[in-house]
């Protein structure tokens, strides 16, 4: 008799894992369930239930309904030092993190992939709305990181990070599926989580405040608010792409001054308000600010962490808001597709994305000896240090990026 292949299914507790974990049985797999706790502290979780205790009953549930082995597996001492102690440190910095592309490259295609390895499993499998492909370059099998096929729910930007080692182990069940779908398949198979909600908030955690949670370590600090004219100075050298002009003749300083973030100094623009932190606030946010009578609406456009100090513009076309470019240094440039890695002094052209569910833009990669410059066709609303941008072939994933 034919061995069957072996499969740790991260069952979160939620519709999508547990649907992924009976498709997985269905075609033949032998299946065990494993649910990751990755958080103890309850005090900054929104509702009053003990979230990941619910979450973890649900995931057995599931598996003692598909007839699965199931287990739970304590990572919160990882999560914290990986997860967690980055975002402070990011957010203390005045920068922008993304705890959930860190938590898929660091946690559930690392550490949970190597408890998976000790089980003997071939492959472990989520329930991510994306899709694995295969293709041949050079004589070698190089693994595709496609869009889910349900285009309101596509998580291939949150898998950026991972690498063709982590992507040959992996399975995305439901990735071809619509949510509906996955919701109906759940309900045919009576499964407990089939009208549950979407989890939201941080990975595996659940729903978090993340002021409360962004305050116990790092403490409110009384600063300015200062509002910068759109005519300032400061755009008038770093708005548009030059037209006209080949990606092989941009010189170093139209490059940085398109993609590196703007520095604004300490007595530019008029104060119009105090804030409790600057390091609370992030590139492109209205919300919190609490000031009024400014007729348009305020937008945060830079912050500094060092002088605690926030930045604002007025108004959604402020050029400090939109921006035409970004830049990842070169440690932080990662491809997945290792055989179409730009080399330095070329350009390619690529549809970008900075956050989730923002809808591609045509954009230009010209890769420097000091990292990677992106170009997009059309301006970009809050760029922020700290996030990623990702850039994509049609539905598949290339690589990514930190941004500076």
């Amino acid at each position: 008799m034919e061995n069957k292949k072996r499969v740790v299914v991260g069952l979160s507790g939620g519709v999508d894992s547990s649907v992924a974990a009976y498709l997985l049985k269905e075609q033949g797999y032998e299946v065990i369930g494993m649910f990751m706790k990755n958080w103890h502290d309850e005090t900054v979780t929104i509702s009053n239930e003990c979230p990941w205790m619910e979450d973890s009953t649900d995931a057995m549930l599931v598996a003692e309904k598909l007839d699965i082995p199931f287990q739970a597996i304590d990572l919160s001492e990882e999560y914290r030092e990986r997860i967690v102690d980055y975002m402070f440190s990011e957010y203390e910095n005045g920068r922008t993190p993304n705890p959930d592309i860190l938590c898929n490259r660091e946690i559930k295609f690392d550490i949970f992939l190597k408890a998976a390895q000790k089980l003997k499993a071939d492959f472990v499998a989520t329930g991510h709305y994306c899709q694995k492909g295969e293709v041949k370059a050079n004589g070698k099998t190089v693994y595709q990181l496609l869009a889910g096929a349900d285009p309101n729910k596509d998580q291939s930007y949150f898998l950026c990070q991972l690498d063709q080692d982590q992507l040959s182990k992996a399975l995305f069940p439901i990735g071809h599926l619509q949510k509906s779908e996955v919701r109906k398949i759940a309900k045919e198979q009576d499964l407990i989580t089939a009208d549950k909600k979407d989890s939201q908030g941080l990975c595996f955690i659940g729903k978090v405040r993340l002021p409360e949670f962004l305050q116990q370590q790092l403490k409110p600090k009384k600063g300015d608010i200062y509002v910068i004219p759109e005519n300032h100075p400061v755009y008038s050298r770093s708005a548009q792409i030059p037209a006209g002009i080949d990606p092989d003749d941009y010189d170093q300083e139209t490059l940085d001054m398109i993609c590196l973030p703007l520095k604004y100094e300490f007595n530019q623009g008029n104060k119009i308000g105090e804030h409790n932190g600057a390091h609370y606030f992030t590139v492109g946010q209205r919300k919190g600010l609490q000031v009024g009578g400014t007729g348009k609406p305020l937008f945060v456009i830079a912050t500094d962490t060092r002088e605690n100090i926030i930045y604002t513009g007025l108004g959604e076309e402020h050029p400090g808001l939109n921006r035409y470019g970004l830049f990842v240094p070169k440690k932080d440039i990662h491809w997945i597709r290792q055989d179409l890695k730009l080399q330095e002094g070329h350009n390619a052209r690529y549809q970008a994305r900075i956050r989730y569910r923002q809808p591609l833009t045509w954009a230009t990669l010209i890769m420097r000896e000091n990292g990677l410059y992106v170009l997009f066709d059309e301006p970009q609303r809050g760029i922020a240090s700290g996030q990623f941008v990702a850039w994509y072939d049609g539905k598949e994933t290339i690589g990514s990026g930190v941004i500076s």
